[in-house]
């Protein structure tokens, strides 16, 4: 950000507002063994910190906006309960207004939104990527289709078991299997090889809705295979094309469960001409997907970091000329429908029914919590892998 060639120190004249506050790293302190006065002090302190200041009087925040290198959940702590997760940072009042940029956002809330995970690629200059760009086009894909991952036993949702067993059961699907013990999945060359020598990579849902791996791939030129629309579809919208179809392929979650899909067959179906253009959609993509070496800059190509500061400086510059004309950008805004309204075609103002709802539906009272708590516990879950992955 402080390399950022559009600075100023005078917010009046200012697009949009940073604040150079590390969320992510401040609750990774304190995301295990510590009380929620503990996890929710800096939060506070920073939110009636800005509420001083001359620049939030003037729209209340809502041209403010900051970054979490960490997923949505460890911020929408939904109780006062001790035993609940994260903080409570994005469900104050004050920071409803702002916009807080993470890797994985809430489909129900308005107020965060998804950006890349990064990867292992910092290119310094345009020709470092033009360069790999290149190499991905030429490598020889001997695998139809590949895996790196770790089953989830204790989640009954998750279809990672049934993935695992078709690669295994495959002449041409290859898995790289990741325990908690050594694994190769440690290794960045090791996963960057497979998805390097694979036309096809498999990209069920993590412990949350989205994982790393699938900005791995992609900077591979392996298109990503997504079994649910929260994994990118829903999330990335600044960063990846609306049309689904030019880059991936999306086989429903259900169709894996019941058992009457077969991947391969599925994948086989897609002609080798259709399966090149999708691969070079994949890798005209690269550059929007990775965050540049900051000590330097991209002269002609804009990386994740640009795509991401300039859609901010859009939304608030829409927002301030609605809030001059005295008109709202969409009719009855419904903010747990919030995920809809980024798949809008230009020029609608409403959300209707949609296909995807069955996948973001909340469970009714009695069908075993909601899908938030569901979400914070997948958020526990990501953070205890993180740990073993440091040990």
């Amino acid at each position: 950000m402080k390399q950022y060639e559009c600075l100023t120190q005078d917010s009046s004249i200012a697009a949009a507002i940073f604040v150079p506050f590390y969320a992510g790293f401040d609750i990774a302190r304190y995301l295990w063994g510590y009380n929620i006065s503990t996890r929710d002090a800096a939060s506070l302190e920073l939110v009636d910190w800005l509420m001083e200041r001359p620049e939030w009087k003037i729209m209340q925040g809502r041209d403010h906006f900051l970054v979490a290198g960490r997923i949505t959940w460890d911020f929408r702590r939904l109780s006062e309960e001790e035993s609940d997760w994260g903080n409570k940072l994005l469900f104050l009042p004050a920071a409803r207004n702002m916009s807080m940029l993470v890797v994985e956002s809430s489909p129900w809330n308005a107020n965060d939104f998804g950006i890349p995970y990064p990867t292992y690629f910092h290119p310094e200059k345009d020709s470092d990527v033009f360069v790999w760009q290149e190499r991905m086009r030429r490598l020889e894909r001997k695998w139809l289709f590949s895996f790196a991952g770790a089953p989830r036993p204790n989640n009954p949702k998750s279809i990672r078991g049934q993935i695992i067993d078709q690669c295994k059961r495959s002449d041409v699907g290859k898995l790289l299997e990741c325990d908690f013990g050594e694994s190769k999945c440690h290794s960045p060359s090791s996963i960057m090889q497979m998805f390097q020598s694979s036309l096809f990579c498999l990209q069920p849902q993590g412990d949350s809705f989205t994982r790393r791996s699938a900005f791995d791939s992609m900077l591979a030129g392996c298109i990503p295979v997504f079994f649910h629309p929260g994994s990118a579809y829903t999330q990335y919208t600044w960063h990846l094309p609306k049309d689904y179809t030019k880059y991936s392929v999306f086989i429903p979650e259900g169709d894996i469960r019941k058992k009457n899909v077969s991947i391969e067959e599925r994948l086989r179906q897609i002609s080798p001409e259709q399966v090149k253009a999708m691969r070079e959609e994949v890798i005209n993509l690269i550059p929007r997907l990775i965050y540049a070496d900051p000590r330097s800059k991209l002269e002609t190509l804009k990386d994740a970091f640009d795509v991401a500061v300039q859609a901010v400086i859009n939304k608030v510059t829409r927002l301030r000329k609605n809030l001059i004309d005295g008109r709202t950008e969409y009719d009855n805004f419904i903010e747990e429908n919030s995920w809809k309204y980024d798949l809008l075609e230009e020029g609608q103002r409403e959300v209707g029914w949609h296909e995807w709802d069955p996948f973001f539906s909340k469970p009714k009272e009695g069908e075993g919590g909601d899908s938030v708590s569901s979400s914070a516990e997948a958020a526990k879950n990501s953070w205890k892998n993180e740990q073993r992955h440091l040990g």
